[in-house]
């Protein structure tokens, strides 16, 4: 199972970052979870943009194929652990990011982000970063 996190959402809704455009397109979609959070984030930045009907459209369509994971005792429960450990060792990450994790570690899931820096501080989390790669 992967999570995905917003900015590879955004790369795709921006036709950026073919890889990732390839692994979403012709993956299984039942393989995708998107945390709630993260559609928290997709729709916080529709509600800013200058467009909000037209690019509330768009992430409503790009979401139709993923589940949404929610924010439930699990995740609350890595939450509390992961953000103690973190700042207990001086070394927090972006609130987001705290839930993003929280819900991967909880789902057993791998992380796909183009944001490595935050999550790599996060011990046993699995990490996958989609970058643009030479398609064959």
């Amino acid at each position: 199972m992967y999570i995905i996190d917003s900015n590879i959402l955004i790369d795709f809704l921006r036709g950026k970052n073919k890889y990732a455009l390839q692994m979403l397109r012709t993956s299984d979609a039942g393989i995708f979870k998107i945390p709630s959070i993260v559609k928290a984030e997709l729709l916080l930045g529709v509600e800013k943009s200058s467009d909000p009907g037209n690019n509330r459209l768009k992430v409503e369509l790009l979401l139709l194929p993923f589940e949404t994971l929610p924010f439930d005792d699990r995740c609350a429960l890595h939450y509390a652990r992961l953000r103690a450990y973190l700042e207990g060792k001086g070394i927090g990450i972006g609130a987001n990011d705290y839930i993003i994790a929280a819900c991967a570690m909880a789902y057993g899931a791998t992380v796909v982000t183009n944001d490595t820096t935050e999550f790599e501080r996060v011990p046993g989390l699995s990490i996958e970063q989609w970058t643009e790669v030479p398609l064959d």
